[in-house]
């Protein structure tokens, strides 16, 4: 009978089991299945390049546990393949890093460009040191464009700068911060929070690259934590709200930058730097470089582009109604500048891209742009390039063919260039990252 009983219960768990593991399998299957099916679209849609810092997986260490694929906000970035984590979108990873803190048998490296499309990447240690001793950079220019992990750099960064210890002569601060968007500000918190002698200026105007967003642009973050502040919980919200954030935390704290001075030069000196900018000269023991790499616009080249009537940022979508717009590149900034105008009643607007797909911009703009194309609200130029910019058209080469369009404005968002003579002129090295940490 107790040989029976046994017998009965061993059978039924056994069975609850292979039920339980044959769930298990279907699943991670059907789960693999969509996996192969996203990364078979992209590669279709020509769409395998990654915009930022992405990860590179190690497919002999990886164990397929789906800790990177959970961890990732960005939720379809990476799947399983074939039993091994694998970038199946590649062009929608926005470089959080998540999934590499995630990943239990580090088989994630963080890295920036690939073989195809290289990356120029200020060369800066693990404190955010350049090779010249004493500056340092956080933020967009060394590759960290999203907002939380440029805020994250400009703090580590400062506290870099203090545990260096660096003393120079009296009459000299402590640290010169360069740059006001999420990687200045931070930076500056942390400076202000150590009772630090520093001076913070900026070219322009509060924000940074931020700033410079379309009018009502919504920003994705996620919680951050500011020196003297605290946590800011923002998960989603326009720029406005973010500069209104921003302003609000420089009045409560006290810290203070100054606008609209541009940094012409960094000399170095036996206790330090010279900074020499557009107003003013400090003698400083450190420099923290937190500026974007958008400062100069890139530009075309083309006959007709010094016209008044080119820009190189979209501010307010309002002032091109009933206007013939043309806008030019293919990242997120063009098309959230084509999408924001076509939108407006009684407008025309054209998008012209040189490449055939939008492979370097977010899912929801690349959906945003393909409705309004399909509705006939927007144009949709692919493999084309601008060829003369003329007082009331434009003409554009597609497929050999010379095409001319009614024109009053045009929006050229071709990214910017990064500031290389001015580095090598400071001394800092710059290498191209092709698919390298």
């Amino acid at each position: 009978m107790i040989l029976y009983m046994f017998d009965k219960y061993t059978f039924i768990y056994i069975a609850l089991f292979l039920i339980i593991w044959g769930t298990y399998l279907a699943k991670r299957q059907r789960t693999q299945r969509h996996a192969y099916r996203e990364l078979k679209q992209a590669r279709d849609a020509g769409l395998m390049q990654p915009a930022s810092l992405h990860p590179v997986i190690d497919a002999t260490a990886c164990i397929g546990c789906r800790s990177c694929i959970s961890a990732c906000p960005e939720k379809n970035v990476l799947g399983l393949i074939r039993d091994k984590a694998e970038l199946i979108n590649p062009s929608h990873c926005i470089g959080h890093g998540a999934c590499k803190t995630a990943c239990p048998m580090d088989a994630i490296t963080l890295v920036f460009g690939t073989a195809e499309r290289g990356v120029d990447i200020p060369l800066v240690s693990p404190d955010f040191e350049t090779n010249v001793a004493g500056i340092y950079i956080a933020g967009e220019l060394g590759g960290m464009g999203l907002i939380r992990n440029a805020t994250e750099q400009g703090r580590q960064a400062m506290e870099s700068i203090i545990r260096s210890g660096r003393k120079s002569p009296g009459g000299y601060l402590d640290v010169v911060i360069i740059g006001s968007g999420p990687a200045g500000i931070a930076a500056t918190l942390a400076a202000h929070e150590s009772k630090l002698d520093y001076v913070a200026v900026d070219q322009d105007s509060l924000g940074g690259t931020v700033a410079h967003f379309p009018r009502g642009k919504l920003v994705m973050t996620a919680p951050i934590k500011l020196p003297i502040v605290g946590k800011m919980n923002f998960r989603e919200v326009s720029k406005e709200e973010l500069l209104e954030f921003w302003q609000d935390v420089i009045v409560k704290t006290g810290i203070k930058i100054n606008y609209g001075e541009r940094v012409d030069t960094i000399d170095g000196i036996e206790d330090g730097f010279i900074v020499k900018t557009s107003s003013n000269e400090y003698r400083t023991s450190s420099v923290l470089l937190a500026i974007g790499r958008r400062g100069t616009p890139r530009t075309l080249g083309v006959p007709g582009e010094e016209s008044n009537k080119v820009v190189y940022r979209l501010i307010d979508p309002e002032q091109y109604r009933n206007q013939h717009v043309l806008v030019v590149g293919g990242g997120d900034s063009a098309l959230e500048a084509a999408a924001s105008i076509a939108e407006l009643p009684d407008t025309t607007v054209t998008i012209s891209y040189r490449s055939e797909s939008f492979s370097r911009a977010k899912e929801k703009n690349r959906q945003r742009i393909a409705s309004l194309g399909e509705t006939g609200n927007l144009k949709i130029l692919m493999s084309s390039n601008v060829k003369a910019i003329c007082d009331k058209t434009v003409k554009i080469e597609q497929q050999g063919n010379i095409l001319e369009l009614d024109n009053d404005a045009v929006i050229i968002c071709a990214g910017g260039v990064l500031p290389t003579p001015f580095l090598k002129n400071t001394g800092i090295e710059v290498e191209t990252k092709y698919g390298t940490a």
